[in-house]
């Protein structure tokens, strides 16, 4: 599933909407720090990877920007200890 990810700056959301539902990443940018807050994903969608797409997007997005990493989200905690390439950024 190919996943269109959007930075919406009003509401601090890195999302994607499928069928109509909407997921996302919160997060809070201080300086050069991104807070990655809270990961949700509807339930309708759970299972299809769209946790782990957003996941990427803001560490991408934080290193494109070069911007330090604090992963107060339990999945964005877990998705970077399994991808070690994510490491340098944390703060």
């Amino acid at each position: 599933m190919e996943l269109e990810i959007t930075q919406n700056t009003k509401a601090n959301k890195f999302e994607t909407t499928v069928n109509g539902h909407t997921a996302y990443i919160e997060y809070e940018i201080y300086k050069e720090i991104i807070d990655l807050i809270f990961t949700f994903v509807p339930q309708a969608l759970e299972g299809k990877g769209i946790a782990s797409a957003l996941a990427k997007y803001a560490l991408n997005y934080a290193r494109d920007n070069h911007l330090k990493v604090r992963p107060f989200c339990h999945f964005v905690k877990l998705y970077i200890d399994r991808h070690k390439e994510y490491q340098d950024l944390l703060k």
